[in-house]
């Protein structure tokens, strides 16, 4: 199994941050106004697991079904772009998937804006946050599921248990100090990028077999032949 964090590890992109100023242009109560947001603002200034809660009360009251439309469009917006995807981390996923190995993304993000990009890539499983909703299908803004910091380790852990695979066989790459227990839960972690934490723990060489791969960004059209290959 390989395990890839998707925001500056596979996308280029912080997707909550871009989604939200796109949502925040585009959504269907509301006109076109400048994506500056201060409710935003305020959060990036939080602890990071209190701020992605925070996030997601931003999205009480909306259908999830209008949600998922509009993940799907800015994808598509942002997929078209010139600095899409981290090359090397793609590269890799892609390497992966033509060894028959089960791919899996795990974020923080939500679901609305991970489908999209999961179902382009391939992959075998989606690991992200789960947002609540009500049995009409609205966001509480409540979360049923986080999936950062800890929680993401947990999540490798329980699905290398389900498909029965030994942790020391298995890869996961980040580019976060979050992603930190992540990559350790398994024999092959990879970090993507400088982050210092991240860096240090590869140099200590703790647990597993530690790499490092540069975080150059490029198009996702440059590689559509690869990924299909």
């Amino acid at each position: 199994m390989a395990f890839f964090d998707v925001d500056e590890t596979i996308l280029q992109t912080k997707t909550m941050i871009a989604f939200w100023q796109y949502w925040q242009i585009h959504r269907p109560d509301r006109g076109p106004r400048d994506s500056r947001d201060p409710g935003l603002a305020d959060l990036l200034t939080l602890p990071r697991e209190e701020a992605n809660r925070g996030y997601y009360r931003l999205y009480g009251g909306v259908p999830s079904a209008e949600l998922a439309e509009a993940g799907r469009r800015w994808y598509e917006e942002y997929r078209r772009g010139e600095s899409v995807v981290v090359i090397a981390a793609l590269n890799a996923l892609r390497r992966h998937q033509r060894c028959g190995d089960t791919v899996v993304l795990v974020s923080g993000s939500m679901r609305a804006c991970l489908e999209p990009v999961a179902e382009e890539l391939g992959v075998d499983l989606l690991l992200c946050t789960e947002q609540e909703r009500t049995a009409a299908g609205v966001f509480t803004g409540e979360l049923l599921r986080p999936m950062i910091g800890p929680a993401k380790a947990a999540a490798v852990t329980a699905a290398m248990h389900a498909l029965r695979v030994d942790p020391r066989d298995c890869f996961a790459y980040g580019d976060h100090a979050s992603d930190l227990g992540m990559l350790e839960a398994v024999g092959h972690p990879v970090v993507v990028g400088g982050d210092s934490v991240l860096l240090a723990a590869a140099r200590a060489g703790r647990v597993g077999h530690w790499r490092v791969l540069p975080s150059t960004g490029g198009p996702l059209e440059a590689c559509r032949e690869e990924i299909a290959a």
